[in-house]
């Protein structure tokens, strides 16, 4: 019998996945881990799963933290997963205070500001447009929610960062592509470009 396409199985198991579909996602992993047994992604993809579907709240935030991990390198993501799925022992309580590490690394190495930050400082200065012009260039904006990155869009479009907005749309959607949120963002740009060249 002929193995299975690993790549496309694990592509079709992180979708079923995004979607809450995690019975499905369950069995492409499987079905990866059959042919392929070393698979670090199907084996953590499988317990993931696995604790999503028994109501574990946090798999899907340890999920979509994998996923921004193998943007980065795969092999290291799929380490650090499988080292945090060990110290959990199936009890996602603890995420945030394994999560709050990383991130702390994070803003020291990237010279970074955590996103409800920079808005206590626009809240301070009530504009977002100059408060993110003057660290936009030298700091980078650390982003853990999804409903953060959402709002960062929003307001990125609708003070002029129309370009900025879009190359992180358009990265965001290769990893949820099926998110309504981000899929309106999209629509709202491009028709705000279509509006803008006939102005022009």
């Amino acid at each position: 019998m002929s193995k299975i396409s690993k790549y496309k199985a694990l592509s079709l198991a992180n979708e079923s996945f995004l979607k809450s579909e995690y019975s499905v996602a369950l069995r492409h992993f499987a079905e990866v881990l059959r042919d392929y047994p070393d698979s670090k992604e199907a084996y953590n993809g499988a317990i993931l799963a696995e604790m999503a579907m028994s109501g574990e709240d946090g798999a899907e935030a340890l999920f979509d933290y994998y996923t921004i991990l193998k943007d980065e390198n795969k092999e290291e993501a799929d380490e650090v997963i499988s080292e945090i799925l060990e110290t959990i022992d199936g009890s996602l309580e603890q995420l945030k205070t394994v999560f709050s590490q990383p991130i702390k690394d994070k803003l020291e190495q990237e010279n970074g500001i955590l996103y409800e930050d920079l808005i206590s400082l626009v809240k301070e200065d009530g504009n977002f447009k100059e408060v993110f012009e003057n660290i936009m260039f030298s700091t980078k904006v650390i982003i853990s929610e999804k409903e953060d990155f959402v709002d960062f869009l929003e307001r990125l479009i609708n003070n002029g960062f129309k370009e900025m907005a879009l190359s992180y749309l358009e990265g965001a959607l290769s990893v949820y592509p099926n998110d309504s949120h981000l899929r309106k963002l999209l629509k709202r740009l491009a028709k705000a470009s279509s509006i803008e060249n006939r102005a022009s």
